[in-house]
């Protein structure tokens, strides 16, 4: 089994993962995991933390000779805006964030304890991680990517860029979708059999675990629910140079909780970002008067870079599906189990 963790402050010392259960035998390439990082930090709409941060993985742990030895593999990512002790105490909880809810959960009079974890800068340790169950994927010809469908309505990156100009002019935000697919998947990872093992379970969880995400679809998604089965349900067809294959995709590559060999597409819906310049009405945690919410350094939006995390959390269920199936000790035995199906 796949397990990760992450650790850190949005301002703390340095953000932390640990990822355990990869195979032996693997090359981890470093640049190409930083070059990851670096599309995170990308997208027209982003705040001041990017121009501060230059993300590096710094790996501490189950690596020998750049490959991976069985152990858990631990890294940091240094934060360097590090000032988490010296940051002013925040009272004003923000419409929309974990603040509120986080303070009354923890019993927390500073909302300051709760913004530094739920902030979207965790997400660096996805991404690393993510990365890393790239590299692996990459090994059997599996691949993801995202697009930005979306923001605030638009599809053209003109419009995007005006409408984007415009909420930051106005202190607002904007949210907007995004899709992520992967491609030459092999058919059942995953199962039928038991609920938490269903692929797009699982898929839809880590999706949905992304800061911002109110909603996941697969392939027609809610447009299926307007159709006929005769229109939505996709043909099978079989040839030797193929085999078994579907004419359309309407499913996302996923049928029963199990990848059916097609292209695996997600969609999700990303909300507007909970941080206003020119902020909502909101309630003192303490005095419980009528204040105006606090304002933290934020992006406008952030579709672009939420996309580059959900290639990462699909990587990583796709990851554990995949060791799931074929086996988990060694790269060189995996290989030889996925040759043999």
């Amino acid at each position: 089994m796949l397990r990760f963790i992450s650790a850190g402050e949005s301002h703390g010392e340095s953000m932390v993962g640990i990822l355990e259960g990869l195979p032996a035998g693997l090359t981890i390439d470093v640049g190409f995991i930083n070059k990851e990082l670096a599309r995170r930090q990308l997208g027209y709409g982003r705040g001041g933390r990017m121009k501060i941060e230059k993300d590096a993985i710094h790996i501490l742990s189950g690596i020998k000779g750049k490959k991976t030895i069985g152990s858990p593999v631990s890294f940091s990512i240094k934060n360097k805006d590090f000032k988490i002790n010296v940051l002013p105490s925040v009272s004003e909880p923000r419409p929309g964030h974990a603040d509120l809810s986080g303070a009354l959960k923890y019993g927390f009079t500073d909302i300051r304890c709760v913004l530094e974890r739920a902030s979207a800068r965790e997400t660096v340790v996805r991404v690393a991680a993510g990365s890393i169950c790239k590299i692996l994927l990459r090994e059997f010809g599996i691949s993801i990517k995202s697009t930005r469908i979306s923001v605030g309505g638009q599809t053209s990156f003109k419009k995007i860029k005006e409408i984007i100009d415009i909420a930051k002019n106005k202190g607002d935000s904007l949210g907007g979708v995004f899709q992520v697919q992967a491609a030459n998947v092999p058919v059942g990872l995953g199962s039928y059999v038991h609920y938490d093992r269903r692929l797009d379970a699982r898929l839809a969880s880590g999706l949905m675990s992304i800061p911002a995400i109110k909603a996941v679809e697969f392939g027609a998604g809610f447009e299926s629910a307007s159709k006929l089965g005769s229109e939505i349900h996709d043909v099978i067809k079989h040839s030797k140079s193929k085999g078994f294959y579907r004419m359309t995709n309407n499913a996302g590559g996923l049928e029963g909780g199990m990848s059916n060999g097609e292209i695996i597409v997600a969609r999700c819906a990303m909300k507007p970002i909970a941080t206003l310049g020119s902020p909502l009405p909101s309630v003192h945690i303490k005095t419980k008067k009528q204040v105006k919410a606090s304002v933290q350094r934020s992006d406008i939006s952030a579709v672009e870079a939420a996309g580059v995390i959900g290639e990462s959390m699909m990587a990583i269920v796709i990851a554990d599906a995949f060791l799931e199936k074929f086996g988990s000790d060694n790269l060189k035995q995996i290989k030889k189990h996925y040759k043999s199906q």
